[in-house]
Order: structure tokens, then sequence, then C-alpha cells
């Protein structure tokens, strides 16, 4: 079975998410009040609710970088990375964490890209050549 998650999170203003989300990010937007938006988040549901954005530290050590902690992310398939690295690129977004390969030639070899919404929230999203790699240790 494959399950969707919902993950719910702040947002200082719906109309700047909403250009971030679906503009640069590509996400569909689904119902929505004065005060939240749903969107679809590459197949998954997050919620943007008007407030305060939770408080994140640099602490998650991955390699040589430090990550912003917590954070949300997704896996995608490398096509599909790619192009979501081109897009945010061209964008001249500014990156966490450059896109850049990860593990290269070890089992999970990845890349992977961080960046903030426009709230200061911090996403990550990974790239697999072979998604079936994404638990092999």
């Amino acid at each position: 079975m494959r399950a969707r998650f919902h993950l719910a999170y702040h947002v200082t203003d719906l109309a700047v998410a909403r250009a971030f989300y679906i503009d640069l990010l590509g996400c569909t937007e689904g119902r929505s009040t004065d005060t939240w938006v749903d969107f679809d988040f590459f197949g998954h549901q997050i919620s943007l609710h008007l407030g305060t954005p939770f408080a994140t530290r640099d602490t998650g050590r991955v390699g040589d970088h430090m990550v912003p902690m917590p954070h949300l992310g997704v896996i995608l398939p490398l096509p599909d990375w790619q192009a979501l690295a081109d897009r945010l690129s061209a964008a001249d977004l500014p990156f966490v964490i450059p896109p850049t390969a990860r593990f290269q030639g070890q089992v999970g070899e990845q890349w992977a890209m961080f960046f903030r919404d426009p709230s200061g929230n911090p996403i990550e999203v990974k790239g697999f050549a072979d998604i079936d790699t994404v638990f092999a240790n």
C-alpha cells in the first residue's frame, strides 16, 4: 500500500506561499479558507496555515553539511529532480545546499538540494536514479 503523508505548518503570507508552491514548485492547490491552503506536494498533502513558522537550526549532519532541522522533503525520480533543480536555479532561488550529488558510487547514491520557502520553512528534495535504493543499506 502506498500511503500519502499530511503535514501542516505555518507560513506568514498565503499569497506569497501560493506563488512559491504553485509557480515555482509546481504544486496544485486544493481546499482553502482565508487562514489556510492545502497543496498537492508531489502526491502528498501539505496544509499551510497563517502563523509563526517553526524554529529551525542547522544541526543535522549529512556528510560535510549541516542541514536545517526540522525540515520536510520529498524524493523524486532523478529526471523530475533535475527538472525542478533547473527551474529553481533559473529562478535564482537561494539554496541552503545547492543541487549536488551525494554518496556517489555507494548504495543510496542520490542528488539533493535544500532551500527555504518564503516563510523560512526548510525543504529538501532528493533525486534517485533508482527509487528502489531509497531504503537500501
